[in-house]
C-alpha cells in the first residue's frame, strides 16, 4: 500500500511539474502571442488609415454619418457627398468641433450631388480629384429602401432603386478607378445588405439592387487585384436608421414607418466601428448582422427548399398583418 501510494505521489508530482513548466507556459505564451499579433494589426490599421483620403457617400445621415465620425476621428482626409448642402456643412461643423489629441485631424472637403443621376455623379468624380488629386477609400454607403408587392410596383419605382443603389455607386466607383489603377492604390468599399445575399418578401426592388452590388463588386475584386487595389462588401443587418422611414412604395410615395426589426437592430456607431476594422484590415466580405439573418444566409445555400418554405410562410403573415 505504501509503495502504492508513493507511486501515486510521484504521479501527482510529474503532473504538476509538467503543468507548471510546459502547459503555464505554453498558455502565456499564446495569450502573448495574440496580444503582439493585436497590436500590430491595430498599428497597421491606423498607418493604413492617417491621412487616407476617403470619400463617404450618404454621410449626412444614418450609417454614412457615423462612418464619417469615425473615419474623421482615425485622422483621415474626409469628402463627404450627399444631396443636400445645408446638412452637409453641418456635418463639417460637428467634425470640426471633434479633437483628437492623440491624431492630427483633418476639416472634410464636401461635394453636393445627387447619385441617381449619373451625369452629376461624373462630374463630382471630377470634382473630388480635382480638389485632393487621389482617392485611396471609397465608401459606396448611400442608398434608398423598398416596401411593396412586385405585382403593384411600378417599373419606374424598380429603376428609382437601381438608379441609387446600384447605378450611382458604380458609375462613381467606374469614374475613380482609372486613378486608383494608375497609382496602383486604392481601396473601394460597398455598404450591401444581409438582402444582397438573400431575399425577404415585399423588398423586391431592394433586394435585387443589392444582389446585383454584391456580384458587380465580387467582379471587380477579382479583377483588380492586379493592381494591388482591394475591394471590401460589408453586409449590415437591420440597423437602427431612418432607412424604412424614407424607403419607397410600389406607387413611388414615402413609406414613412419605423419596422420594427429596424428599431430593434444594431446602432449605426456599431456598424461604423465595423466598417472601419474591415477596412483598416483589408477583409474583403463581412457579414454584420445577428444570429437569425445569418442563419438564414447559410439556410438559403445549404437547404434551400425549407429557405424558401419559409420565406412563403413569412409572406403570408406580413399580408394577414397589413389585413387586420
Amino acid at each position: 500500500l505504501s509503495s502504492c501510494g508513493s507511486r501515486k505521489t510521484v504521479q501527482k508530482g510529474k503532473l504538476m511539474d509538467f503543468t507548471s513548466t510546459v502547459i503555464i507556459p505554453l498558455l502565456f505564451g499564446s495569450v502573448g502571442i495574440f496580444a503582439l499579433f493585436r497590436l500590430l494589426q491595430w498599428m497597421r490599421m491606423r498607418a493604413y488609415l492617417q491621412e487616407a483620403v476617403v470619400v463617404i457617400t450618404g454621410a449626412t445621415s444614418g450609417l454614412g454619418k457615423e462612418c464619417a465620425k469615425v473615419f474623421h476621428a482615425a485622422g483621415c482626409k474626409l469628402v463627404l457627398c450627399g444631396r443636400d448642402s445645408e446638412k452637409l456643412q453641418d456635418m463639417v461643423q460637428q467634425l470640426s468641433t471633434v479633437t483628437n489629441h492623440r491624431k492630427k485631424t483633418h476639416k472634410p472637403h464636401t461635394v453636393v450631388f445627387d447619385l441617381s443621376d449619373t451625369k452629376t455623379v461624373l462630374n463630382a468624380a471630377e470634382e473630388i480629384l480635382k480638389y485632393l488629386g487621389h482617392v485611396d477609400i471609397l465608401i459606396n454607403n448611400a442608398g434608398i429602401s423598398f416596401r411593396g408587392t412586385i405585382v403593384d410596383t411600378e417599373l419606374d419605382v424598380d429603376k428609382k432603386v437601381m438608379e441609387t443603389n446600384y447605378f450611382g455607386p458604380i458609375a462613381l466607383t467606374k469614374a475613380l478607378l482609372p486613378s486608383m489603377i494608375k497609382r496602383r492604390k486604392g481601396h473601394i468599399v460597398a455598404i450591401s445588405s444581409v438582402q444582397g445575399k438573400i431575399s425577404i418578401p415585399f423588398r423586391s426592388a431592394y433586394a435585387a439592387s443589392k444582389h446585383a452590388t454584391q456580384a458587380f463588386f465580387d467582379c471587380l475584386r477579382a479583377e483588380v487585384e492586379q493592381y494591388d487595389i482591394d475591394v471590401t462588401v460589408v453586409s449590415p443587418g437591420y440597423i437602427q436608421t431612418n432607412l424604412s422611414l424614407n424607403a419607397v412604395t410600389a406607387d413611388g410615395s414615402r413609406y414613412g414607418v419605423m419596422d420594427k426589426n429596424t428599431a430593434e437592430g444594431q446602432t449605426a456607431a456599431e456598424v461604423a466601428q465595423v466598417v472601419l476594422s474591415a477596412v483598416g484590415q483589408k477583409k474583403k466580405e463581412v457579414l454584420v448582422a445577428g444570429l437569425t439573418p445569418s442563419l438564414a444566409v447559410y439556410l438559403r445555400n445549404l437547404c434551400p427548399r425549407l429557405f424558401f418554405t419559409l420565406m412563403a410562410e413569412r409572406a403570408k403573415k406580413e399580408r394577414k398583418a397589413k389585413a387586420s
